[in-house]
């Protein structure tokens, strides 16, 4: 008990608040436990973007104060978030300027972000590392990278970023690879080439995490197909109950258990509500057309959409649209592979009601706890299914690596033996 209480105080939650709403309290009891695990918080890229403060500058951007995006450090305490993926994100048309060069400026934004603030962030790169800072009434922050781009077609590279302390990998973003295809864009591979897959097998050797968020269904299938480890959807939802391309579909999910990874769903409205998507669907058909009317005048067509936008508001997601998905994930792919991946200052959109910033985590909880969710599949979701993952691949790499140097393989002989 004594514990429990100085793990409150050091999260700064406030003994006895919460008591008038069990679910609530049953959350709190929950995330005290357990490390609630985020697979993706775009900190980095909001903090090197945000031109109302200083691009790049992390000492501007002060988490210890009330910030303009959905992260600081106060609203983390109160979302009591015990473990935090940070995205490394760069987009995927940064080639000219060489993507290596932005990547290694966003994991030294990351990094610097989270020495800055050792109140509250510890380093991870392991499962146990989170569970330590737990303990110690800190955020294990771990680092995770967003699109294969990155590694420019080097394993080099891919190793590189692994010593850096980048622990997932999202094989794509919205851009089709030299050798995997996007959700966001065509498909050029019908799925993984046989360099794509070598890039599976280099990372479950390193004990870097496979993401399979952005990708497209057969890229999903091929990276199972090959990869010795669980893999994760750091955000990614439901495709069965929001129709849209980055979501994941059924046949996959039931995939999952013979597989052991996990679906981390994530808050984007417009990958959780239908109506939401579809507003989105018809806004860019209108902009498109209002462009093929006046294609010069971009005055006209903004005229022109603020008048569509005020005929048509937007709808909304909620709460209860991200709780239905992670019960449909755990309806198709059980309890044991569903998890949380945000997405918070990751996305333009207006974020669920009642999901606004990172002090939301607990009303999530609570709201599956009124669905009959108990505490010990709660613990699963909150962190214990993320955390099992890590820990596999951990396990996994430390075999692999004794039984196999690294691969020096390359793009050139691989994908050209393939074609021949």
């Amino acid at each position: 008990m004594r514990h429990r209480i100085l793990l409150t105080l050091a999260l700064g939650i406030p003994i006895g608040i919460g008591a008038q709403d069990p679910h609530l309290e049953k959350a709190r009891r929950v995330l005290q436990a357990v490390p609630l695990v985020d697979g993706h918080n775009d900190l980095p890229w909001y903090i090197r973007s945000d031109y109302t403060q200083a691009p790049l500058d992390v000492e501007a951007y002060d988490l210890r104060r009330r910030t303009p995006g959905n992260t600081d450090l106060e609203r983390l305490r109160r979302g009591m978030v015990g473990g935090q993926f940070w995205s490394v994100y760069i987009p995927g048309d940064y080639r000219d300027s060489g993507y290596a060069r932005v990547q290694l400026e966003q994991i030294d934004i990351a990094r610097r972000v989270i020495a800055k603030y050792p109140e509250l962030l510890q380093p991870a790169l392991t499962a146990q590392d989170v569970w330590t800072a737990h303990a110690a009434g800190r955020i294990g922050s771990l680092l995770g990278m967003e699109g294969g781009h990155a590694i420019e077609n080097s394993l080099g590279a891919l190793r590189a970023y692994f010593d850096l302390g980048v622990r997932y990998m999202t094989l794509t973003h919205n851009v089709t690879l030299d050798w995997a295809d996007a959700a966001a864009d065509s498909a050029r591979h019908g799925g993984l080439t046989r360099f794509g897959e070598e890039v599976v097998r280099e990372m479950n050797r390193l004990g870097m995490l496979v993401d399979l968020s952005h990708v497209s269904p057969a890229t999903m299938s091929d990276a199972l197909n090959v990869t010795e480890a669980p893999v994760i959807f750091s955000h990614s939802s439901a495709r069965a109950l929001t129709d849209v391309p980055r979501n994941v579909p059924d046949s996959i999910l039931a995939r999952l258990p013979a597989n052991g990874g996990v679906v981390m769903v994530t808050f984007v409205p417009g990958f959780v509500s239908q109506p939401v998507a579809d507003h989105a669907a018809r806004r860019r058909a209108e902009q498109a057309a209002a462009e093929r009317r006046t294609p010069r005048d971009t005055a006209a067509v903004a005229r022109a959409m603020a008048r569509w936008d005020a005929d048509h508001p937007a709808p909304k997601a909620t709460l209860a649209d991200v709780a239905d998905h992670i019960e449909h994930v755990r309806k198709v792919a059980g309890v044991d592979h569903v998890a949380i991946g945000s997405d918070f200052d990751g996305t333009d959109n207006q974020l669920p009601v009642g999901l606004e910033d990172v002090s939301t985590f607990p009303a999530l909880l609570a709201e599956l706890s009124r669905r009959g969710w108990s505490e010990a599949d709660l613990r699963k979701l909150a962190g214990e299914n993320a955390l099992r993952v890590m820990a596999s691949a951990e396990r996994i790499a430390a075999r692999l690596r004794r039984e196999r140097p690294p691969s020096t393989r390359t793009i050139e002989e691989l994908d050209r033996k393939r074609a021949s």
